[in-house]
Protein backbone atom coordinates (compact mmCIF):
# COMPACT_ATOMS: atom_id res chain seq x y z
CA UNK A 1 0.00 0.00 0.00
CA UNK A 2 0.89 3.33 -0.64
CA UNK A 3 0.30 7.13 -0.15
CA UNK A 4 0.53 10.41 -2.04
CA UNK A 5 -1.36 13.33 -3.04
CA UNK A 6 -1.70 11.54 -6.77
CA UNK A 7 -3.66 8.68 -5.33
CA UNK A 8 -5.52 9.11 -1.56
CA UNK A 9 -8.20 10.73 -3.26
CA UNK A 10 -9.15 7.61 -4.83
CA UNK A 11 -9.16 5.66 -1.22
CA UNK A 12 -11.96 7.99 -0.55
CA UNK A 13 -13.74 7.68 -3.72
CA UNK A 14 -13.71 3.72 -4.03
CA UNK A 15 -14.00 3.23 0.17
CA UNK A 16 -16.82 1.41 -0.74
CA UNK A 17 -15.02 -1.49 -2.78
CA UNK A 18 -11.82 -1.29 -0.39
CA UNK A 19 -14.14 -1.77 2.80
CA UNK A 20 -15.99 -4.73 0.83
CA UNK A 21 -12.40 -6.07 -0.13
CA UNK A 22 -11.45 -5.69 3.39
CA UNK A 23 -14.42 -7.43 5.17
CA UNK A 24 -14.03 -10.22 2.47
CA UNK A 25 -10.54 -10.75 3.24
CA UNK A 26 -10.64 -10.63 7.10
CA UNK A 27 -13.43 -12.90 7.03
CA UNK A 28 -11.59 -16.00 4.76
CA UNK A 29 -8.49 -15.28 6.33
CA UNK A 30 -10.40 -16.14 10.06
CA UNK A 31 -11.91 -19.44 8.16
CA UNK A 32 -8.85 -20.36 6.87
CA UNK A 33 -7.81 -20.85 10.65
CA UNK A 34 -10.44 -23.40 11.23
CA UNK A 35 -9.07 -25.91 8.78
CA UNK A 36 -5.50 -26.85 10.82
CA UNK A 37 -8.11 -26.33 13.87
CA UNK A 38 -10.27 -29.27 12.63
CA UNK A 39 -7.72 -31.24 11.25
CA UNK A 40 -6.25 -31.61 14.20
CA UNK A 41 -8.95 -32.70 16.34
CA UNK A 42 -9.79 -35.34 13.30
CA UNK A 43 -6.39 -36.85 13.97
CA UNK A 44 -6.60 -36.94 17.97
CA UNK A 45 -9.62 -38.54 17.35
CA UNK A 46 -9.06 -40.99 14.71
CA UNK A 47 -6.20 -41.87 16.87
CA UNK A 48 -8.42 -42.69 19.79
CA UNK A 49 -10.93 -43.99 18.35
CA UNK A 50 -13.21 -41.84 20.06
CA UNK A 51 -14.71 -40.80 16.62
CA UNK A 52 -18.36 -42.00 15.94
CA UNK A 53 -19.60 -41.52 12.21
CA UNK A 54 -21.78 -38.49 13.59
CA UNK A 55 -18.41 -36.93 14.40
CA UNK A 56 -16.81 -37.68 11.56
CA UNK A 57 -19.82 -36.03 9.43
CA UNK A 58 -19.78 -33.10 11.61
CA UNK A 59 -16.22 -31.95 10.53
CA UNK A 60 -16.41 -33.08 6.84
CA UNK A 61 -19.50 -30.61 6.76
CA UNK A 62 -17.72 -28.10 9.11
CA UNK A 63 -14.94 -28.10 6.85
CA UNK A 64 -17.43 -28.13 3.35
CA UNK A 65 -18.57 -24.90 4.89
CA UNK A 66 -15.97 -22.97 5.29
CA UNK A 67 -14.81 -24.05 1.96
CA UNK A 68 -17.54 -22.58 0.67
CA UNK A 69 -17.18 -19.15 2.42
CA UNK A 70 -13.68 -19.29 1.56
CA UNK A 71 -14.76 -19.72 -2.03
CA UNK A 72 -16.91 -16.60 -2.09
CA UNK A 73 -14.93 -14.00 0.16
CA UNK A 74 -12.38 -14.71 -2.36
CA UNK A 75 -14.69 -13.57 -5.42
CA UNK A 76 -15.97 -10.72 -3.19
CA UNK A 77 -12.42 -9.27 -2.01
CA UNK A 78 -11.36 -9.91 -5.82
CA UNK A 79 -14.03 -7.73 -6.90
CA UNK A 80 -13.86 -5.02 -4.13
CA UNK A 81 -9.94 -4.86 -3.94
CA UNK A 82 -8.59 -5.97 -7.70
CA UNK A 83 -11.64 -3.56 -8.49
CA UNK A 84 -10.91 -1.02 -7.24
CA UNK A 85 -7.43 -1.02 -8.11
CA UNK A 86 -8.29 -1.36 -12.00
CA UNK A 87 -10.77 1.74 -11.57
CA UNK A 88 -7.96 3.72 -9.90
CA UNK A 89 -5.55 3.21 -12.33
CA UNK A 90 -8.63 3.87 -15.29
CA UNK A 91 -8.46 7.32 -12.94
CA UNK A 92 -4.88 7.90 -12.93
CA UNK A 93 -4.58 7.31 -16.64
CA UNK A 94 -7.43 9.90 -17.66
CA UNK A 95 -6.26 12.19 -15.49
CA UNK A 96 -2.28 11.81 -16.65
CA UNK A 97 -3.72 12.66 -20.50
CA UNK A 98 -5.65 15.36 -19.21
CA UNK A 99 -2.85 17.52 -17.87
CA UNK A 100 -0.50 16.21 -20.60
CA UNK A 101 -3.02 18.02 -23.23
CA UNK A 102 -2.67 21.41 -20.94
CA UNK A 103 1.08 21.35 -20.80
CA UNK A 104 2.62 23.58 -23.32
CA UNK A 105 5.87 22.63 -26.17
CA UNK A 106 8.17 23.49 -23.78
CA UNK A 107 7.77 20.75 -22.08
CA UNK A 108 7.58 18.22 -24.65
CA UNK A 109 10.47 19.84 -26.23
CA UNK A 110 12.58 18.15 -23.24
CA UNK A 111 10.54 14.85 -22.88
CA UNK A 112 10.81 11.83 -25.32
CA UNK A 113 7.60 9.87 -26.59
CA UNK A 114 8.93 6.33 -25.51
CA UNK A 115 9.15 8.26 -21.82
CA UNK A 116 5.71 9.26 -21.45
CA UNK A 117 4.71 5.71 -22.60
CA UNK A 118 6.63 4.39 -20.28
CA UNK A 119 4.98 6.60 -17.88
CA UNK A 120 1.16 5.38 -19.07
CA UNK A 121 1.83 1.38 -19.11
CA UNK A 122 4.94 0.37 -17.13
CA UNK A 123 4.90 2.67 -14.05
CA UNK A 124 1.25 2.99 -13.94
CA UNK A 125 1.06 -1.00 -13.69
CA UNK A 126 3.15 -0.46 -10.90
CA UNK A 127 1.04 1.33 -8.92
CA UNK A 128 -2.18 -0.53 -9.40
CA UNK A 129 -0.33 -3.32 -8.61
CA UNK A 130 1.04 -1.95 -5.27
CA UNK A 131 -2.64 -0.84 -4.53
CA UNK A 132 -4.14 -4.18 -5.74
CA UNK A 133 -2.34 -7.29 -4.86
CA UNK A 134 -0.04 -5.22 -2.46
CA UNK A 135 -2.87 -3.99 -0.68
CA UNK A 136 -4.23 -7.44 -0.17
CA UNK A 137 -0.60 -8.39 0.65
CA UNK A 138 -0.71 -6.00 3.50
CA UNK A 139 -3.77 -7.61 4.85
CA UNK A 140 -2.75 -10.75 4.92
CA UNK A 141 0.58 -9.87 6.14
CA UNK A 142 -0.61 -8.15 9.15
CA UNK A 143 -4.26 -9.43 10.47
CA UNK A 144 -3.75 -13.26 8.96
CA UNK A 145 0.17 -13.17 10.54
CA UNK A 146 -1.32 -12.20 14.18
CA UNK A 147 -4.33 -14.40 14.13
CA UNK A 148 -2.04 -17.21 13.83
CA UNK A 149 1.06 -16.67 15.70
CA UNK A 150 -1.75 -16.12 18.91
CA UNK A 151 -3.10 -19.63 18.04
CA UNK A 152 0.36 -20.93 17.59
CA UNK A 153 0.70 -19.44 21.00
CA UNK A 154 -1.98 -20.82 22.85
CA UNK A 155 -0.44 -24.43 21.23
CA UNK A 156 2.74 -24.11 23.11
CA UNK A 157 4.58 -21.14 24.05
CA UNK A 158 8.00 -21.86 23.79
CA UNK A 159 7.61 -23.88 20.43
CA UNK A 160 5.62 -20.49 18.65
CA UNK A 161 8.81 -18.32 20.20
CA UNK A 162 11.59 -20.59 18.76
CA UNK A 163 9.30 -20.73 15.18
CA UNK A 164 8.48 -16.13 14.97
CA UNK A 165 12.32 -15.45 15.87
CA UNK A 166 13.92 -16.51 12.92
CA UNK A 167 11.29 -15.45 10.72
CA UNK A 168 11.10 -12.11 12.49
CA UNK A 169 14.81 -12.05 10.21
CA UNK A 170 12.75 -11.80 6.70
CA UNK A 171 11.24 -8.85 7.63
CA UNK A 172 13.94 -7.11 9.01
CA UNK A 173 15.94 -8.27 5.94
CA UNK A 174 13.33 -7.01 3.60
CA UNK A 175 13.88 -3.30 5.50
CA UNK A 176 17.43 -3.31 4.53
CA UNK A 177 17.03 -4.30 1.13
CA UNK A 178 13.44 -2.26 0.21
CA UNK A 179 15.56 0.73 -0.31
CA UNK A 180 18.36 -0.64 -2.62
CA UNK A 181 15.54 -2.35 -4.45
CA UNK A 182 13.40 0.85 -5.47
CA UNK A 183 16.64 2.81 -6.50
CA UNK A 184 17.27 -0.84 -8.72
CA UNK A 185 13.61 -0.57 -9.96
CA UNK A 186 14.06 3.63 -10.49
CA UNK A 187 17.06 2.36 -13.10
CA UNK A 188 15.18 -0.16 -14.67
CA UNK A 189 12.39 1.95 -15.13
CA UNK A 190 14.78 4.63 -16.50
CA UNK A 191 16.15 2.12 -18.65
CA UNK A 192 12.76 1.03 -20.21
CA UNK A 193 12.26 4.83 -20.86
CA UNK A 194 15.47 5.11 -23.04
CA UNK A 195 14.61 1.78 -24.81
CA UNK A 196 11.09 2.94 -25.29
CA UNK A 197 12.68 6.32 -26.60
CA UNK A 198 15.31 4.64 -28.69
CA UNK A 199 12.53 2.32 -30.85
CA UNK A 200 10.21 4.93 -31.39
CA UNK A 201 12.68 7.03 -33.38
CA UNK A 202 14.48 4.66 -35.30
CA UNK A 203 10.56 3.41 -36.48
CA UNK A 204 9.56 6.82 -36.98
CA UNK A 205 12.65 7.68 -39.00
CA UNK A 206 13.24 4.25 -40.59
CA UNK A 207 13.28 5.79 -44.06
CA UNK A 208 15.92 8.03 -43.43
CA UNK A 209 18.11 4.57 -42.15
CA UNK A 210 17.39 2.52 -44.90
CA UNK A 211 18.11 5.75 -47.13
CA UNK A 212 21.22 6.05 -45.77
CA UNK A 213 22.55 2.56 -45.25
CA UNK A 214 22.63 3.07 -41.71
CA UNK A 215 20.88 -0.43 -40.77
CA UNK A 216 24.03 -2.29 -39.33
CA UNK A 217 25.12 1.21 -36.98
CA UNK A 218 21.04 1.12 -35.58
CA UNK A 219 21.32 -2.20 -34.53
CA UNK A 220 24.98 -1.75 -32.63
CA UNK A 221 23.31 1.52 -31.09
CA UNK A 222 20.13 -0.86 -30.45
CA UNK A 223 21.69 -4.04 -29.10
CA UNK A 224 23.62 -1.61 -26.61
CA UNK A 225 20.58 0.31 -25.35
CA UNK A 226 19.01 -3.29 -25.30
CA UNK A 227 21.81 -4.61 -23.08
CA UNK A 228 21.79 -1.94 -20.77
CA UNK A 229 18.12 -2.60 -19.87
CA UNK A 230 18.60 -6.16 -19.48
CA UNK A 231 21.57 -5.32 -17.13
CA UNK A 232 19.91 -2.71 -14.89
CA UNK A 233 16.51 -5.45 -14.47
CA UNK A 234 19.30 -7.91 -13.80
CA UNK A 235 20.51 -5.83 -11.10
CA UNK A 236 16.77 -5.33 -9.87
CA UNK A 237 16.07 -9.06 -9.76
CA UNK A 238 18.84 -10.03 -8.32
CA UNK A 239 17.83 -8.03 -5.31
CA UNK A 240 14.80 -9.88 -5.25
CA UNK A 241 16.35 -13.67 -6.12
CA UNK A 242 18.11 -12.54 -2.28
CA UNK A 243 15.33 -11.80 -0.79
CA UNK A 244 13.27 -14.80 -2.03
CA UNK A 245 16.51 -16.90 -1.25
CA UNK A 246 16.65 -16.20 2.43
CA UNK A 247 12.77 -15.85 2.75
CA UNK A 248 13.10 -19.93 1.36
CA UNK A 249 15.58 -20.70 3.81
CA UNK A 250 14.61 -19.73 6.93
CA UNK A 251 11.42 -21.29 6.05
CA UNK A 252 12.60 -24.75 5.41
CA UNK A 253 14.78 -24.14 8.84
CA UNK A 254 11.69 -23.10 10.70
CA UNK A 255 10.03 -26.28 9.27
CA UNK A 256 12.72 -28.78 10.74
CA UNK A 257 12.69 -26.78 13.69
CA UNK A 258 9.17 -27.11 14.00
CA UNK A 259 8.97 -30.85 13.52
CA UNK A 260 11.77 -31.63 16.12
CA UNK A 261 10.46 -29.54 18.74
CA UNK A 262 6.96 -30.35 18.30
CA UNK A 263 8.71 -34.48 18.61
CA UNK A 264 9.99 -33.45 21.63
CA UNK A 265 7.36 -31.94 23.09
CA UNK A 266 4.92 -35.25 22.15
CA UNK A 267 7.32 -37.28 24.49
CA UNK A 268 7.99 -34.81 27.03
CA UNK A 269 4.06 -34.68 27.55
CA UNK A 270 2.89 -37.59 27.24
CA UNK A 271 1.11 -39.14 29.96
CA UNK A 272 0.38 -36.11 31.29
CA UNK A 273 -2.89 -34.14 32.16
CA UNK A 274 -2.51 -32.02 29.32
CA UNK A 275 -0.60 -33.25 26.63
CA UNK A 276 0.84 -32.10 23.35
CA UNK A 277 -0.46 -34.69 21.10
CA UNK A 278 0.27 -35.45 17.49
CA UNK A 279 -2.91 -33.74 16.72
CA UNK A 280 -1.39 -30.35 18.28
CA UNK A 281 1.90 -31.16 16.08
CA UNK A 282 -0.39 -31.59 12.97
CA UNK A 283 -2.23 -27.86 14.05
CA UNK A 284 0.77 -26.10 14.73
CA UNK A 285 2.27 -27.17 11.37
CA UNK A 286 -1.33 -26.19 9.32
CA UNK A 287 -0.53 -22.99 11.11
CA UNK A 288 2.95 -22.59 10.06
CA UNK A 289 1.82 -23.47 6.89
CA UNK A 290 -0.30 -20.34 7.15
CA UNK A 291 2.25 -18.20 8.50
CA UNK A 292 4.35 -18.68 5.93
CA UNK A 293 2.45 -16.64 3.58
CA UNK A 294 2.12 -13.40 5.28
CA UNK A 295 6.09 -13.46 5.70
CA UNK A 296 6.78 -14.60 1.69
CA UNK A 297 3.77 -11.51 1.09
CA UNK A 298 5.98 -9.64 3.58
CA UNK A 299 8.82 -9.20 1.11
CA UNK A 300 6.40 -8.76 -2.12
CA UNK A 301 4.83 -6.05 -0.59
CA UNK A 302 8.71 -4.66 -0.03
CA UNK A 303 9.23 -5.02 -3.41
CA UNK A 304 6.22 -3.63 -5.06
CA UNK A 305 5.98 -1.05 -2.48
CA UNK A 306 9.35 -0.26 -3.93
CA UNK A 307 8.67 -0.91 -7.17
CA UNK A 308 5.32 1.76 -6.61
CA UNK A 309 6.37 4.23 -4.88
CA UNK A 310 9.15 4.51 -7.80
CA UNK A 311 6.80 4.77 -10.34
CA UNK A 312 4.50 7.07 -8.23
CA UNK A 313 7.47 9.65 -8.18
CA UNK A 314 7.88 9.49 -11.68
CA UNK A 315 4.11 9.79 -12.44
CA UNK A 316 3.84 12.96 -10.19
CA UNK A 317 6.65 14.70 -12.12
CA UNK A 318 4.06 14.70 -14.84
CA UNK A 319 1.05 15.06 -12.76
CA UNK A 320 2.63 18.36 -11.03
CA UNK A 321 4.14 19.57 -13.19
CA UNK A 322 3.54 23.39 -13.45
CA UNK A 323 1.11 24.57 -16.34
CA UNK A 324 2.37 27.91 -17.94
CA UNK A 325 -0.10 28.82 -20.66
CA UNK A 326 -3.50 28.71 -19.18
CA UNK A 327 -6.63 30.82 -18.54
CA UNK A 328 -6.58 34.20 -15.91
CA UNK A 329 -9.69 34.39 -13.61
CA UNK A 330 -10.51 37.61 -15.37
CA UNK A 331 -9.98 36.64 -19.11
CA UNK A 332 -12.91 38.02 -21.24
CA UNK A 333 -16.03 37.20 -22.25
CA UNK A 334 -15.52 36.74 -26.00
CA UNK A 335 -17.00 33.84 -28.40
CA UNK A 336 -15.17 34.45 -31.59
CA UNK A 337 -12.83 36.68 -32.93
CA UNK A 338 -13.19 39.01 -35.82
CA UNK A 339 -9.52 38.84 -36.89
CA UNK A 340 -7.40 42.47 -36.73
CA UNK A 341 -4.40 41.61 -35.24
CA UNK A 342 -1.62 44.01 -33.97
CA UNK A 343 1.57 43.46 -32.94
CA UNK A 344 3.10 46.12 -30.48
CA UNK A 345 6.69 46.04 -30.02
CA UNK A 346 6.72 42.44 -29.05
CA UNK A 347 9.95 40.78 -27.36
CA UNK A 348 9.85 36.99 -27.06
CA UNK A 349 12.67 34.64 -26.26
CA UNK A 350 12.12 31.48 -25.71
CA UNK A 351 11.90 29.05 -22.26
CA UNK A 352 15.74 27.37 -22.97
CA UNK A 353 16.95 29.79 -25.44
CA UNK A 354 19.53 32.19 -24.92
CA UNK A 355 18.69 35.18 -26.88
CA UNK A 356 15.74 36.87 -28.09
CA UNK A 357 13.87 34.81 -30.84
CA UNK A 358 11.86 38.32 -31.56
CA UNK A 359 12.89 41.65 -31.22
CA UNK A 360 10.31 44.98 -30.87
CA UNK A 361 8.01 43.16 -33.27
CA UNK A 362 5.45 45.68 -34.39
CA UNK A 363 2.71 45.67 -37.46
CA UNK A 364 -0.88 46.01 -38.08
CA UNK A 365 -3.31 43.38 -39.62
CA UNK A 366 -6.72 44.44 -40.39
CA UNK A 367 -9.68 41.75 -40.14
CA UNK A 368 -10.24 40.28 -43.94
CA UNK A 369 -6.76 41.58 -45.23
CA UNK A 370 -4.47 38.56 -46.62
CA UNK A 371 -0.88 38.94 -44.92
CA UNK A 372 2.09 37.50 -46.17
CA UNK A 373 5.06 36.56 -43.24
CA UNK A 374 8.20 36.44 -45.25
CA UNK A 375 12.01 35.85 -43.87
CA UNK A 376 15.20 33.79 -44.15
CA UNK A 377 15.20 30.11 -42.58
CA UNK A 378 15.37 31.24 -38.89
CA UNK A 379 14.38 34.56 -38.85
CA UNK A 380 11.03 34.14 -36.96
CA UNK A 381 8.45 33.64 -38.73
CA UNK A 382 7.25 30.32 -36.99
CA UNK A 383 7.22 32.01 -33.49
CA UNK A 384 4.99 34.58 -34.57
CA UNK A 385 2.69 31.85 -35.36
CA UNK A 386 3.28 30.16 -31.77
CA UNK A 387 2.56 33.52 -30.41
CA UNK A 388 -0.46 33.83 -32.08
CA UNK A 389 -1.99 30.87 -31.26
CA UNK A 390 -0.64 31.52 -27.60
CA UNK A 391 1.82 28.37 -27.12
CA UNK A 392 3.60 30.33 -25.39
CA UNK A 393 2.48 33.49 -23.04
CA UNK A 394 3.79 37.12 -23.70
CA UNK A 395 3.85 40.30 -22.08
CA UNK A 396 0.91 41.96 -21.59
CA UNK A 397 -0.05 44.83 -23.91
CA UNK A 398 2.22 43.12 -26.74
CA UNK A 399 -0.14 41.06 -28.93
CA UNK A 400 -3.55 42.14 -29.01
CA UNK A 401 -6.40 40.80 -31.32
CA UNK A 402 -9.74 42.29 -32.26
CA UNK A 403 -8.16 45.33 -29.49
CA UNK A 404 -7.89 42.66 -27.06
CA UNK A 405 -4.80 41.29 -25.35
CA UNK A 406 -4.22 37.91 -26.03
CA UNK A 407 -3.67 36.77 -22.43
CA UNK A 408 -7.26 38.21 -21.54
CA UNK A 409 -8.63 36.34 -24.52
CA UNK A 410 -10.14 32.71 -23.22
CA UNK A 411 -7.74 30.08 -25.09
CA UNK A 412 -10.92 28.17 -26.40
CA UNK A 413 -12.15 31.18 -28.03
CA UNK A 414 -8.19 32.13 -29.37
CA UNK A 415 -7.74 29.12 -30.76
CA UNK A 416 -11.16 27.66 -32.46
CA UNK A 417 -10.89 31.25 -33.98
CA UNK A 418 -7.92 29.88 -35.95
CA UNK A 419 -6.94 27.39 -38.67
CA UNK A 420 -3.95 26.52 -38.61
CA UNK A 421 -1.53 24.66 -40.98
CA UNK A 422 1.63 23.40 -39.62
CA UNK A 423 5.12 23.34 -41.55
CA UNK A 424 4.88 19.49 -41.22
CA UNK A 425 1.28 18.82 -42.05
CA UNK A 426 1.07 16.35 -39.72
CA UNK A 427 -1.57 13.91 -39.83
CA UNK A 428 -3.15 10.79 -37.70
CA UNK A 429 -3.21 7.81 -38.51
CA UNK A 430 -6.65 7.63 -39.58
CA UNK A 431 -9.16 8.15 -42.41
CA UNK A 432 -8.75 10.95 -45.05
CA UNK A 433 -11.70 12.25 -44.28
CA UNK A 434 -11.56 12.49 -40.82
CA UNK A 435 -8.32 13.89 -41.14
CA UNK A 436 -10.19 16.78 -42.69
CA UNK A 437 -13.43 17.26 -40.48
CA UNK A 438 -10.95 16.99 -37.20
CA UNK A 439 -11.79 21.12 -36.34
CA UNK A 440 -15.26 20.08 -37.15
CA UNK A 441 -17.96 19.72 -34.13
CA UNK A 442 -20.38 17.78 -35.67
CA UNK A 443 -20.30 15.26 -38.69
CA UNK A 444 -19.87 16.63 -42.13
CA UNK A 445 -21.70 15.93 -45.57
CA UNK A 446 -19.38 13.55 -47.59
CA UNK A 447 -20.00 16.64 -50.37
CA UNK A 448 -18.79 19.05 -47.59
CA UNK A 449 -15.20 17.43 -47.14
CA UNK A 450 -15.14 16.64 -50.98
CA UNK A 451 -15.55 20.54 -51.69
CA UNK A 452 -12.97 21.41 -49.24
CA UNK A 453 -10.51 19.08 -50.51
CA UNK A 454 -11.13 20.83 -54.16
CA UNK A 455 -9.88 24.04 -52.81
CA UNK A 456 -7.26 22.42 -51.80
CA UNK A 457 -6.15 20.89 -55.21
CA UNK A 458 -6.18 17.40 -53.65
CA UNK A 459 -9.46 15.78 -54.80
CA UNK A 460 -8.49 14.38 -57.26
CA UNK A 461 -5.47 12.44 -55.99
CA UNK A 462 -7.83 11.35 -52.80
CA UNK A 463 -10.06 9.77 -55.25
CA UNK A 464 -7.32 7.47 -56.92
CA UNK A 465 -6.60 5.80 -53.76
CA UNK A 466 -8.83 2.32 -53.42
CA UNK A 467 -10.89 3.49 -50.60
CA UNK A 468 -11.21 7.06 -51.51
CA UNK A 469 -11.86 9.47 -48.41
CA UNK A 470 -11.78 6.47 -46.47
CA UNK A 471 -8.56 5.39 -46.82
CA UNK A 472 -6.52 5.16 -43.67
CA UNK A 473 -3.36 7.06 -43.85
CA UNK A 474 0.12 5.67 -42.39
CA UNK A 475 1.52 7.32 -38.73
CA UNK A 476 2.09 10.65 -39.43
CA UNK A 477 0.35 10.28 -42.78
CA UNK A 478 3.78 8.10 -44.30
CA UNK A 479 1.39 6.92 -46.74
CA UNK A 480 1.23 10.53 -48.91
CA UNK A 481 3.33 12.20 -50.39
CA UNK A 482 4.62 15.60 -48.71
CA UNK A 483 2.64 17.75 -51.63
CA UNK A 484 -0.54 15.13 -50.49
CA UNK A 485 -0.12 15.71 -46.65
CA UNK A 486 0.68 19.60 -47.19
CA UNK A 487 -2.72 20.24 -49.06
CA UNK A 488 -4.80 17.28 -47.06
CA UNK A 489 -3.68 19.73 -43.91
CA UNK A 490 -4.80 22.86 -46.09
CA UNK A 491 -8.38 20.86 -46.53
CA UNK A 492 -8.43 20.41 -42.82
CA UNK A 493 -7.80 24.08 -41.97
CA UNK A 494 -10.60 25.61 -44.79
CA UNK A 495 -13.05 22.73 -43.44
CA UNK A 496 -13.12 25.00 -39.96
CA UNK A 497 -13.49 28.16 -41.79
CA UNK A 498 -11.76 30.30 -39.23
CA UNK A 499 -11.88 33.79 -39.12
CA UNK A 500 -8.29 33.70 -39.42
CA UNK A 501 -6.54 30.51 -40.87
CA UNK A 502 -2.50 30.42 -41.32
CA UNK A 503 -0.27 28.74 -43.55
CA UNK A 504 3.27 27.74 -42.05
CA UNK A 505 4.79 27.32 -45.72
CA UNK A 506 2.52 25.01 -46.07
CA UNK A 507 2.70 25.20 -50.17
CA UNK A 508 6.45 24.14 -50.53
CA UNK A 509 6.15 21.34 -51.28
CA UNK A 510 3.91 21.37 -54.21
CA UNK A 511 4.85 22.86 -57.80
CA UNK A 512 3.90 25.87 -59.13
CA UNK A 513 0.69 25.53 -60.61
CA UNK A 514 -0.47 23.94 -57.86
CA UNK A 515 0.71 26.34 -55.67
CA UNK A 516 -1.09 29.47 -57.91
CA UNK A 517 -4.78 27.04 -57.93
CA UNK A 518 -4.70 26.94 -53.95
CA UNK A 519 -3.72 30.72 -53.73
CA UNK A 520 -6.71 31.24 -56.17
CA UNK A 521 -9.26 29.47 -54.38
CA UNK A 522 -7.76 30.61 -50.88
CA UNK A 523 -8.51 34.30 -52.77
CA UNK A 524 -11.93 33.45 -53.79
CA UNK A 525 -13.22 31.70 -50.42
CA UNK A 526 -11.50 33.87 -48.10
CA UNK A 527 -12.58 36.90 -48.88
CA UNK A 528 -13.85 38.83 -45.16
CA UNK A 529 -11.80 36.28 -43.24
CA UNK A 530 -7.98 36.98 -42.25
CA UNK A 531 -5.09 34.89 -43.88
CA UNK A 532 -1.62 34.97 -42.95
CA UNK A 533 0.64 33.15 -45.32
CA UNK A 534 4.20 32.45 -43.99
CA UNK A 535 6.70 31.39 -46.85
CA UNK A 536 10.13 31.31 -48.44
CA UNK A 537 8.87 31.83 -51.63
CA UNK A 538 8.01 35.46 -52.86
CA UNK A 539 5.20 33.79 -55.62
CA UNK A 540 3.55 32.77 -52.15
CA UNK A 541 2.79 36.13 -50.91
CA UNK A 542 3.07 38.61 -53.83
CA UNK A 543 -0.61 39.62 -54.59
CA UNK A 544 -0.89 40.01 -50.46
CA UNK A 545 -2.56 43.07 -49.26
CA UNK A 546 0.34 43.32 -46.54
CA UNK A 547 3.83 41.62 -46.54
CA UNK A 548 5.76 42.06 -43.44
CA UNK A 549 9.56 40.84 -43.87
CA UNK A 550 10.69 39.30 -40.90
CA UNK A 551 15.27 39.41 -40.70
CA UNK A 552 17.18 38.39 -37.86
CA UNK A 553 13.86 38.34 -35.22
CA UNK A 554 12.98 41.87 -35.96
CA UNK A 555 10.30 43.58 -39.02
CA UNK A 556 12.26 44.92 -41.88
CA UNK A 557 9.99 46.12 -43.53
CA UNK A 558 6.15 46.28 -44.49
CA UNK A 559 4.11 47.13 -47.48
CA UNK A 560 2.80 45.64 -50.57
CA UNK A 561 4.87 43.93 -53.19
CA UNK A 562 5.23 47.07 -55.44
CA UNK A 563 5.80 48.96 -52.22
CA UNK A 564 8.78 46.88 -51.20
CA UNK A 565 9.90 46.80 -54.89
CA UNK A 566 10.43 50.93 -54.07
CA UNK A 567 11.44 50.46 -50.14
CA UNK A 568 13.69 47.59 -49.44
CA UNK A 569 16.83 46.36 -50.46
CA UNK A 570 16.57 42.81 -48.78
CA UNK A 571 13.41 42.02 -50.48
CA UNK A 572 14.85 43.30 -54.03
CA UNK A 573 17.44 40.83 -53.40
CA UNK A 574 15.26 38.23 -52.64
CA UNK A 575 13.44 38.48 -55.51
CA UNK A 576 16.60 38.90 -57.70
CA UNK A 577 17.93 35.73 -56.40
CA UNK A 578 14.72 33.53 -56.38
CA UNK A 579 14.17 35.06 -59.98
CA UNK A 580 17.62 33.44 -61.06
CA UNK A 581 17.02 30.38 -59.36
CA UNK A 582 13.55 29.89 -61.42
CA UNK A 583 15.55 30.78 -64.52
CA UNK A 584 18.05 27.86 -63.92
CA UNK A 585 16.02 25.64 -63.15
CA UNK A 586 13.88 26.34 -66.41
CA UNK A 587 17.31 26.04 -68.16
Amino acid sequence: MIFGRTINKYYKKYFYLFLLGFVSLVAVDYFQLEIPTLTGQLIDGLETQRFTQTDLLGLVSQLAIIAGVIVVGRFLWRYGIIGASRNIEYDIRNEMFTHSLKLSNDYYSHKKVGGLMALYINDLEAVRRTMGPGMIMTVDAIFLGLLVIYRMARLDLQMTFLVVIPLSTIAIAGTILGNKMRKRFKDSQKAFEDLSDFVQESFSGIGVVKAFVKEQLELRAFLKTNQNTKDKNILFVRMQVILQILVQSVVSIVIILTIILGASRINETAGSADPFTVGNLVEFAGYFGLLVWPMMALTMIIRMRSQGKASLERIDELLYHPVDVYDHADVLALDSLQGSITFNHLNFQYPDGESLALKDISFHVEAGQTVGILGRTGSGKTSIVDLLLRIYNVENGTLLLDGHDIMDIPLQTLRESFGYVPQDGFLFSDTIKNNIALGLKEEPETQYIEDVARLSDVHDNIQEFKYGYDTIIGERGVTLSGGQKQRVAIARALAKNPPILILDDSVSAVDTATEEKILRNLKTTRQGKTTIMIAHRISTVKHADLIVLIDDGKVAATGTHTDLMKTSELYQHMVDQQTLEQEVESV
